[in-house]
């Protein structure tokens, strides 16, 4: 799946999981910001490149084999040390969270505004964005 100049492969959804996880792949990865997830824990496999993600107050340095848990109403935001370098999976508990990353791209194809998008998926999925 596709939106916003990054590509995801999900690997694992509610439908094959009975609801316990999904599992995503970053295939063109994009950083994410902090944010607070109120429905999910996510758990950041590293497969590729080295990685930079805060949970909470803390900081971790990662690289390939490496594995950060990030609880569920717990700020936390990754970006890649090169920037569009590396690949990780993500997995999220309860699933769920694939359906924000399908709003998403359905909302680009119909050419909703990307902003408006984010907003409305985000306040669904119970995400909510922080300002540094």
């Amino acid at each position: 799946m596709q939106f916003s100049d990054a590509e995801f492969l999900i690997k694992a959804a509610a439908n094959t999981t009975g609801g316990a996880f999904s599992i995503i792949e970053e295939i063109a990865p994009l950083d994410t910001p902090l944010h607070v997830r109120e429905h999910e824990d996510e758990i950041f496999y590293i497969l590729e490149r080295e990685h930079i993600i805060e949970v909470g107050h803390q900081t971790f340095e990662v690289g390939p084999g490496d594995l950060v848990f990030g609880p569920r109403g717990v700020p936390h935001a990754q970006r890649r040390v090169v920037a569009r370098a590396g690949r990780l999976l993500a997995l999220f508990t309860p699933s769920g969270f694939e359906g924000f990353l399908r709003d998403l791209a359905e909302a680009e194809r119909a050419g909703e505004p990307q902003a408006a998008a984010y907003a409305r998926v985000s306040t669904k999925y119970a995400i909510t964005w922080l300002d540094r």
